[in-house]
């Protein structure tokens, strides 16, 4: 999960992981401290090529990203 921060203007990276009826345990991995939204979408374009995992967008609702124009999160999640 990547996470907005807009008041810090970091973005949060958390790894997020659930077993059958457990509990959801959400480990922070990384704060990007360069609040740039063109150069996270670099960023993610490379590390989707690497790994296959599912990203998940917390407080970027409505926003696009720069160079693609593509919605990034349609609307809220419970998490905001």
């Amino acid at each position: 999960m990547i996470a907005n921060d807009p008041y810090d203007q970091t973005y949060n990276v958390f790894f997020n992981s659930q077993r059958a009826n457990e509990r959801l345990q959400s480990v922070p991995l990384h704060k990007l401290a360069h609040y740039n939204l063109a150069d996270l979408e670099t960023l993610l374009k490379a590390l989707r090529q690497k790994i296959k995992l599912t990203i998940e967008f917390v407080g970027f609702t409505g926003e696009r990203w720069p160079k693609s124009q593509k919605l990034i999160q349609r609307k809220r999640v419970p998490l905001e």
